[in-house]
C-alpha cells in the first residue's frame, strides 16, 4: 500500500487494495515501554475486530530474536532476528529505558537499510532517539518523551524537536510515549478507513479525548505546579525557557508587571521557596537530565544550564542532590 505522508502533517488516504492488510513491524528494543507498544497494537486489533476484516497485520522483531523484556520486566517473544519485513510494512521502533545502549549497531544498520528501501519508519516513546542515531531524522520534525528532550536536543540539533504528543513528517513518525501511541494509531486508522472506525476504536479503549499532532505533551504550567495564579505561571514559563541564560528575578517581575517583593511573596505563598531557589532547582534538574542522557562534559553541562563557574555548579549540585556531577555521571560517560 502507498504509505505516503505529507510534511504538513496531513496524511494522504491511500486507495484501498482489496483483501490486502497494512502491515506493521514492531521493533522491540531492550527495556521498551510496554504501554506505548500495547497501545499501538491494541488499536490495530480493535480496528480489525470492529470492522470484521483483517485491515491490519503485525509482527515483532528484535536484535538477536528470541524474546525482549520491557521496562516492567515482562518478556515478549519476537518472530525473527531483524529479518526482512513484508513489502511496504511500516516499522515502529519501540523504545524505553536506556535507549542509547539498546540502539545497537546492528539495529541502526537494519533501520538504514529499510529507510533506503523507502519504508515508513516511526519511533514510539524514546524510539526517536534510535531513529536520530541512525541518521533518519535529519531535517525532520520529531518528538520524544519530555524527560528525554534535553539530551536529545543537545545531541541532534539537525532535528526539529517539538513538544507535541506525536509528530508526522514525511515518512517519519514519532510519539512522546505513554498513551500518545494511541493518538497516532487512531490518526492512521482514520486515514486508512475513515473517522467512524477510528472513533469506534477510541470508544472501545474508553479514550474520550483524542489528541492531535498539535497537542502538547505536558500538562499546562498551572496544572503541573498546582497553582492557577496567571502571573506566577508566566514567570515559571519564562524560567523554563531561559535555562542557559538565566533572567534575574527583578527582570522577571518587571516582565509581568510586578515588583520584586510581590514576586517573592507569590513564590513563598504558593511554592514555599524564593524565585531564586525555584529557578536554581529548574536549572539543576536540566543539568541532571543532561548528565544522565548525554556524553557532554560536566563543564559543558554547567554552561548549558547557566553556570559560568564549574566549582559553583558542583557546589549547588551537591547541595541539592547530595552527590557531585562527576559521581552522578557514573557509568554514563567520562567527565
Amino acid at each position: 500500500m502507498n504509505s505516503a505522508i505529507e510534511r504538513s502533517g496531513k496524511i494522504e488516504r491511500p486507495a484501498p487494495i482489496e483483501g490486502a492488510a497494512r502491515h506493521y513491524t514492531f521493533l522491540l528494543l531492550d527495556r521498551f515501554s510496554l504501554m506505548s507498544f500495547a497501545g499501538a497494537v491494541e488499536c490495530l486489533r480493535i480496528a480489525n475486530r470492529l470492522s470484521g476484516r483483517d485491515h491490519y497485520s503485525w509482527s515483532l522483531t528484535g536484535d538477536g530474536g528470541g524474546s525482549k523484556t520491557c521496562s516492567a520486566g515482562i518478556s515478549l517473544p519476537v518472530f525473527d532476528d531483524l529479518g526482512e519485513p513484508p513489502r511496504e510494512a511500516t516499522i515502529l521502533v519501540c523504545g524505553g529505558l536506556d535507549v542509547d545502549a539498546a540502539s545497537t549497531k546492528r539495529i541502526l544498520n537494519w533501520l538504514r537499510r529499510e529507510a533506503r528501501r523507502g519504508a515508513v519508519i516511526g519511533g514510539l516513546c524514546t524510539g526517536a532517539h534510535t531513529l536520530a542515531k541512525a541518521g533518519l531524522l535529519e531535517d525532520k520534525r520529531a518528538t520524544i518523551h519530555w524527560e528525554n528532550a534535553d539530551g536529545f536536543a543537545e545531541a541532534w540539533d539537525e532535528v526539529e524537536l517539538t513538544k507535541r504528543v506525536f509528530s508526522i513528517d514525511g515518512n517519519r513518525l514519532t510519539t512522546a510515549g505513554g498513551t500518545s501511541s494511541i493518538d497516532l494509531m487512531i490518526r492512521l486508522i482514520a486515514r486508512d478507513h475513515g473517522e467512524d472506525l477510528a472513533n469506534a476504536v477510541a470508544d472501545q479503549l474508553i479514550y474520550s479525548s483524542i489528541r492531535t499532532d498539535q497537542d502538547q505533551q505536558r500538562l499546562s504550567t498551572p496544572t503541573r505546579i498546582g497553582v492557577r495564579h496567571p502571573k506566577l505561571s508566566q514567570v515559571i514559563q519564562r524560567m523554563e525557557q531561559n535555562i542557559e541564560e538565566p533572567t534575574s528575578p527583578a527582570t522577571l517581575a518587571r516582565e509581568v508587571d510586578l515588583s520584586t517583593r510581590q514576586l517573592e511573596r507569590l513564590f513563598r505563598r504558593y511554592l514555599n521557596r524564593s524565585p531564586k531557589r525555584y529557578y536554581m532547582e529548574l536549572r539543576l534538574a536540566r543539568a541532571r537530565n543532561l548528565l544522565m542522557q548525554t556524553d557532554m562534559s560536566v563543564i559543558n553541562v554547567a554552561l548549558a544550564c547557566g553556570f559560568t563557574s564549574p566549582s559553583h555548579f558542583s557546589k549547588c549540585y551537591r547541595a541539592h542532590y547530595s552527590t557531585t556531577p562527576y559521581r552522578e555521571r557514573g557509568s554514563h560517560g567520562e567527565p
